[in-house]
């Protein structure tokens, strides 16, 4: 299930970028010619009016085409007044604006639903939240159960945590050993005490043995206004983390190690749904959303920010821009989006073979 939620995400995410470039193109006038989810070859399509709607075999993103996009093309005389390049710079600007703004949009309403409906993280709870399935802790311990003391060590999680780390497997640690000892977990369940005895195994990701239960979150909602300030703080931080990681790729390989592309995103917040739930999955994907449409609006083609920095250069000039200019300038974007890909890729075919998403 976690696998279709997450993609369900990505897919959403997709069609409301996409969805953005459509209506603003719409509503200026524009011909759009095809609305398609995923790249071809399309599996299923359906024409209403001038538009094919589409689904394409490659789940690796989606596209609006819109009539004139290049200047060369060749046009129908009927349409050609409502071309892309036909149309003045502003026109231009709104539309393929309009994507990176739906993918902005999106975070934010995720967010500030999260503020005012759950509410801001103000501590860790002493109650279970989830629990891991094939865990010494799975079948044992439910969520909603207290836990009052490990090994008798009274206090927080991460006192929790240092009990449970004491007990140790028989030599090299590896994945999945036993503990030599189990941990005396006291729990009140109901109003009931209860004492359990349950054997820690180890996390070669946490690098550390676990019993496979995460606490919960103390959480204090917020109003309308405070919940919408608590957004765009938030959105700020990301957008500054996001744009100074991206500057760093060039000259730190830590910075490079950090990179995560499609199938990294997909996982992580597949994982952060199976392991997690709804509502962190939910912020995964607000963060997302927000990082899509801050790397699309870098001003290099085919970058949505390339168009903007194009159109907005066509309105100073007082003039349309000549397209071999665009095109000469544009081989810095590909190869921009062409080195972000592959470390992202590179990472992510890492991560998948080796240390993971760094999800728990």
């Amino acid at each position: 299930m976690s696998y279709v939620l997450a993609f369900a995400g990505f897919a959403a995410l997709i069609v409301l970028h996409e969805l953005g470039h459509f209506l603003a193109a719409k509503a200026v006038g524009m011909r759009v010619e095809r609305f398609a989810l995923f790249f071809p070859p399309l599996v299923a399509k359906k024409r209403w009016g001038e538009t094919e709607y589409g689904i394409g075999a490659i789940p690796l993103g989606g596209y609006v085409k819109i009539t004139g996009m290049n200047p060369a093309e060749d046009i129908p005389p009927e349409v050609a007044h409502r071309a892309y390049y036909r149309q003045a710079p502003w026109k231009r600007i709104v539309v393929i604006a309009a994507g990176p703004i739906m993918n902005i949009i999106v975070a934010f309403v995720i967010l500030w639903a999260l503020f005012a409906f759950q509410g801001v993280a103000t501590g860790i709870s002493q109650k279970v939240d989830t629990v891991n399935a094939g865990s010494p802790a799975a079948g044992k311990l439910q969520p909603g159960d207290r836990i009052v003391s490990i090994d008798g060590q009274k206090g927080d999680a991460a006192l929790f945590s240092a009990a449970v780390q004491s007990h140790v497997c028989f030599g090299i640690p590896h994945k999945g050993c036993q503990a030599l000892t189990p941990a005396r977990v006291v729990i009140r369940r109901d109003g009931a005490r209860k004492v359990l005895h349950l054997t820690p195994t180890y996390d070669p990701g946490a690098k550390r043995t676990r019993l496979g239960f995460a606490f919960g979150i103390v959480y204090d909602r917020q109003g309308v206004l405070e919940a919408s300030s608590s957004s765009i703080s938030g959105m700020w931080r990301v957008t500054k983390a996001t744009v100074s990681s991206l500057g760093r790729i060039f000259v730190s390989s830590k910075a490079r190690k950090e990179v995560s592309g499609v199938v990294g995103s997909y996982e992580t917040t597949r994982q952060t749904i199976s392991t997690f739930g709804f509502v962190d999955a939910m912020n995964i994907l607000a963060i997302i959303s927000l990082s899509l449409a801050i790397v699309n609006l870098f001003p290099f083609l085919p970058l949505d920010g390339g168009h903007i920095f194009w159109a907005i250069a066509e309105k100073l000039r007082g003039r349309a821009v000549p397209f071999d200019w665009m095109e000469k300038a544009s081989v810095l974007g590909f190869m921009l989006v062409i080195v972000l890909f592959a470390i992202g890729l590179t990472n992510d075919i890492g991560r998948l073979q080796g240390q993971g998403f760094g999800v728990r």
